[in-house]
C-alpha cells in the first residue's frame, strides 16, 4: 500500500518555477519521480503518497528498453570514459560513424547519408530545409511548399508546426508565423488484426482521387510530401491503410517530389515492423527517426536520405545542408543509440509481436464500456478512444492508484509500453486503463 508522508519538497519547488508540456504554471501538480528501474517508476504525489507504477508510456514512447538497462548503461559508461562531447564541425568520431553505418544498413531502401539532429522536431526542420534545397538544386526554386494530410503531428518548432493538422494543431495561435502548407484529406481509418488490414475500399479510392488531384493542381509549387507512415501519433493515434503510402510514393515519383517519412514515433518496431514504411513495401527519399533511437537516455534524432537526394545537394551551388546544431552527433548519445539499435534489431520483432497479442486481449473488455468509442491496437500501441475528451488528471490519478502511469490526451487513453514489458505488465496496464476509465466515467 502507498505510504503517506508530508507534501514532498520536490513538488513544492517545482510549482510556479517550471513550465510543463502544454500545462499552465498553476495547473495540476505533477508527480515527482524519485527512482526508475526496468519498466517501473517510483512516484510521489502532491499528497505525499508514493506509488510504484508501470510506465505504460515508455516516457513518451522512447524508453523502449526500460530504465537502467544494463546494456545502455554500459554503453554510456564506456563513452564517458573517453569523451562525452565534441563539436561536429570539422571533427568526427567513432560513435557517430558507427551509428550512421547501422542506420543506413537497416533502413528501408537505399539510404546513403545521415544528418544527426538534436530532437525529432529539429530533424523535421532539417528535412524540410533539405527538400527546398533539393528543388533549388534541381533548378526549381519556386517549389517551396509541402504536401501532407490532415491529422498529422510533426513537432512544435515553427516549420514542423506548419505540417501539423491546421484544425487540431496550433496554427491559429501563431497567425502569420506558420508557413501555409498544403493539406490533403485525412486517409480513411484502418485496423489490423489476424485477417490483415481492414478498411473501406471505396473511402480509400475517394481519398486517392482527392490526393492525386490536389498534388497535380499544385505540382509546380511543391517540394515534398511529408507523412507519418501508417500511424499518426500525437494527432490521434490514428491508423490508416498502407496503400496510402504507395499512392504517395507514386505521386512523389510523378512530380519529382521528395517523400519524407516522419518515423520519429513509428520507427524501431513500434508498429510491428522495424520501420512503418515497410507495411507498404515502399522506401522514402528522406526519413526522420528519433525517440526510441537512444532508448530514452539522451535526446538525438537522425535524418536519413538516399544517394540521389544527397548528390543533388552536394552538386548544388551551396553544396552543404544548411544546418548545424551545437550538439550535432553528440558522442555520448550516439554511443548509447548504437547499443539501442542493436537491442532493437535483435529483440524488438519478437517482443512487439507478443505485446500486440497481449494488448488485444487486455484492452478488449473496454469495448463494452458505454463511454468507449473505439479500441485499436497496432504493434506495441494500444488505444482506447472515448466518446468525449478525457479528464486527464482524473484518469491519470486513477491509473496511478492501480499501479500504472498513463498520460491521456484529447479523447484517448492509450499505451505505448516498453518492449521489455512482460505479459503480466501488459495485463496490468490493460486492467488499469479499463479500471480508471470506469472509475472516472461510472
Amino acid at each position: 500500500m502507498p505510504k503517506t508522508a508530508q507534501r514532498p519538497a520536490l513538488i513544492e519547488r517545482d510549482r510556479g518555477l517550471l513550465w510543463h508540456p502544454y500545462a499552465a504554471l498553476d495547473g495540476p501538480a505533477p508527480y515527482a519521480v524519485t527512482a526508475a528501474d526496468g519498466v517501473h517508476l517510483q512516484l510521489t504525489a502532491a499528497d505525499g503518497q508514493t506509488h510504484r507504477v508501470i510506465d505504460a508510456m515508455s516516457s513518451w514512447w522512447c524508453a523502449v528498453h526500460g530504465y537502467r538497462n544494463p546494456t545502455l548503461d554500459a554503453a554510456a559508461a564506456d563513452q564517458l570514459g573517453e569523451f562525452s562531447h565534441v563539436m561536429f564541425g570539422g571533427l568526427t568520431h567513432e560513435p557517430a560513424i558507427a551509428l550512421a553505418e547501422r542506420l543506413v544498413a537497416i533502413a528501408p531502401g537505399p539510404m546513403a547519408h545521415v544528418f544527426f539532429a538534436d530532437s525529432g522536431s529539429v530533424s523535421v526542420e532539417v528535412a524540410l530545409k533539405l527538400a527546398v534545397q533539393y528543388q533549388i538544386g534541381r533548378g526549381r526554386p519556386q517549389r517551396q511548399r509541402m504536401l501532407t494530410v490532415r491529422g498529422g503531428y510533426h513537432g512544435d518548432t515553427f516549420a514542423a508546426m506548419s505540417m501539423c493538422d491546421p484544425v487540431g494543431g496550433m496554427h491559429s495561435a501563431f497567425p502569420g508565423l506558420v508557413a501555409g502548407q498544403l493539406f490533403a484529406p485525412r486517409p480513411p481509418q484502418a485496423s489490423y488484426g489476424p485477417d490483415g488490414w481492414q478498411y473501406d475500399e471505396e473511402a480509400l479510392q475517394d481519398w486517392e482521387s482527392a490526393f492525386r488531384e490536389l498534388a497535380a493542381a499544385h505540382r509546380d509549387e511543391l517540394a515534398a510530401i511529408v507523412v507519418e507512415p501508417v500511424l499518426q501519433g500525437a494527432g490521434g493515434m490514428y491508423i490508416y491503410p498502407p496503400q496510402c503510402l504507395r499512392v504517395m510514393r507514386e505521386v512523389a515519383d510523378d512530380y519529382d517530389l521528395l517523400l519524407i517519412a516522419d518515423e520519429i514515433a513509428t520507427a524501431f518496431g513500434r508498429t510491428g515492423r522495424l520501420f512503418a514504411c515497410e507495411w507498404a513495401d515502399i522506401a522514402p527519399d528522406v526519413m526522420c527517426v528519433g525517440k526510441a533511437l537512444t532508448g530514452g537516455y539522451l535526446t538525438l534524432a537522425a535524418v536519413l536520405m538516399t544517394e540521389r537526394v544527397g548528390s543533388v545537394i552536394a552538386s548544388s551551388e551551396l553544396r552543404a545542408l544548411l544546418h548545424g546544431p551545437t550538439f550535432m552527433a553528440n558522442p555520448l548519445a550516439c554511443a548509447i543509440a548504437a547499443a539501442s539499435v542493436d537491442l532493437i534489431t535483435t529483440h524488438a520483432g519478437e517482443q512487439v509481436a507478443r505485446i500486440e497479442g497481449e494488448l488485444q486481449a487486455a484492452l478488449a473488455p473496454a469495448r463494452d464500456l458505454p463511454v468507449v468509442h473505439d479500441v485499436r491496437v497496432l504493434g506495441a500501441v494500444g488505444v482506447v478512444q472515448l466518446d468525449r475528451d478525457v479528464d486527464v488528471p482524473a484518469v491519470a490519478a486513477a491509473a496511478v492508484r492501480r499501479g500504472v502511469w498513463v498520460r491521456p490526451f484529447r479523447d484517448l487513453v492509450y499505451t505505448m509500453p516498453p518492449y521489455v514489458s512482460s505479459a503480466e505488465h501488459i495485463a496490468a496496464i490493460g486492467a488499469a486503463i479499463i479500471g480508471a476509465t470506469c472509475e472516472v466515467y461510472r
